[in-house]
């Protein structure tokens, strides 16, 4: 049927989605899709929790919105409190959005007014990774390092130093021992910001497990804790991104605390309202806010929904689950059973490169050759192929191409919900390995 909606592309007749069921979205033709990713791993509770669905229609009743410029309210003020507590050491304020790129977009310009604030006017730049992904704003675009994103909005886009990612599959050299490898992609930090001049850079915005872009790239250990003390020798603001890695995804509330590392401000979203409701946070340092109350005492930024209350009960209610029903460590069980199915099914098969990730955050990155890592020709569009053979199948996958540089490689991302069952492991593995299979074959 012809519509009037301006989807993301012209191309093509989308299913209609009418019901969610656990891990299943059902299609107007009763057709159910496992969602293997979490759309963008932002289901992490499925598309039917009774608590999230109990705690909206609870705040719908007492209160859907008041604006922030004149209201506070109770769902976000108990929010922000559940946040910090539970936040690396440092964090003390919660400034709430409506998704992952108004947060990026929100920690940019703090950090610019901080060092206004503080009497550093002069600091103004960012670096950031390549093959990072950080949001569609124009400051969130300019800030990421996704080739294909950027391309024809370059013009636009203000000017961020972009170094190599902590991408050990491809990047670490063979007589390199993890350590020295770590080392070595971190200094490329400390390498540009001498290159800028310290005093003009004010903050390094990374990814701690690389999401879209890369596949489920973690960081190798001791990576970001150089990264850290790199931060701190220049006097650089330190931002995570964990918009797709944080909430709960890696197994870790946080996912940095797997890597022993605080950062100055952190970027939340997509598993924070697991898709009930769009929320996102921006995770910022008493140091930071104490700047500006001392100052100004405004943050020259703001949105018409941020704060909003049903948003808020929705992300309570999502921590509600995930502490009441202890799903931080089945996240790291069923993970592990995930990571064990897919290294079983694909992990000598010839055209995969590499199985990847933390938690329930898993990459297949796939190659020509396993022996030169080489990728397969782009004009193939190998990863929109396995995407259309998923879904005939009845899988909802994430894959993604450009993988190396923009252009050429292929991944697959996974993110299925923590409510995951065995059984349903093995169906997202045997749907995959299919999917895989005919799309290699077409």
């Amino acid at each position: 049927m012809a519509g009037h909606i301006f989807g993301r592309s012209t191309r093509g007749q989308l299913p209609t989605a009418v019901a969610g069921d656990g891990c299943y979205i059902v299609d107007a033709d009763g057709r159910r899709y496992l969602d293997g990713s979490g759309g963008a791993a932002v289901s992490c509770l499925g598309h039917s929790d009774a608590g999230v669905r109990a705690a909206l229609h609870d705040q719908l009743d007492r209160l859907a919105f008041a604006h922030t410029g004149f209201f506070t309210s109770e769902p976000a003020e108990r929010l922000a409190d559940r946040l910090c507590a539970a936040a690396p050491e440092g964090i003390d304020r919660v400034y709430l959005l409506s998704g992952g790129s108004e947060a990026v977009e929100a920690a940019i310009k703090l950090a610019r007014q901080y060092f206004l604030e503080i009497g550093q006017p002069q600091r103004h730049r960012v670096i950031a990774r390549r093959q990072s992904y950080h949001g569609n704003t124009l400051g969130a675009l300019a800030a990421g390092g996704n080739a294909w994103r950027r391309a024809q909005f370059a013009p636009l886009l203000v000017d961020v130093s972009h170094i190599a990612p902590c991408y050990e599959y491809r990047d670490r050299l063979e007589a390199e021992s993890v350590d020295a490898y770590g080392q070595r992609a971190a200094d490329e930090l400390e390498a540009e910001i001498l290159r800028l001049g310290p005093d003009s850079v004010m903050a390094f915005l990374a990814e701690p497990v690389v999401g879209a872009t890369l596949g489920a790239v973690p960081a190798v250990p001791g990576y970001l804790r150089r990264i850290r003390e790199i931060c701190d020798r220049h006097g650089v603001l330190l931002i995570l991104d964990e918009v797709m890695c944080g909430m709960g995804r890696t197994g870790h509330l946080f996912a940095c605390e797997e890597d022993g590392v605080a950062p100055d401000m952190i970027t939340i979203a997509k598993g924070l309202g697991a898709g009930y409701q769009p929320i996102g946070a921006l995770l910022t340092s008493a140091t930071i806010y104490d700047a500006i109350a001392a100052g100004s005492g405004f943050f020259q930024h703001g949105h018409t929904y941020m704060g909003h209350p049903m948003a808020a009960a929705a992300a309570n209610a999502v921590l509600d689950a995930i502490e009441g029903r202890d799903l931080l460590a089945r996240v790291r069980t069923q993970g592990d059973k995930l990571d064990a199915a897919l290294r079983a099914r694909l992990g000598q098969h010839p055209h995969v490169g590499d199985i990847r990730g933390r938690g329930l955050f898993r990459g297949i990155e796939l190659v020509a050759d396993r022996e030169t890592r080489a990728p397969f020709d782009p004009a193939r569009k190998l990863h929109a192929r396995i995407k259309a053979e998923a879904v005939a199948a009845g899988l909802i996958c994430y894959p993604m191409g450009g993988t190396l540089d923009g252009v050429r490689g292929d991944h697959v991302l996974l993110a299925p919900p923590f409510i995951i069952e065995d059984a349903q492991v093995e169906e997202l593995t045997d749907k995959l390995s299919t999917a895989i299979e005919r799309a290699l074959a077409a």
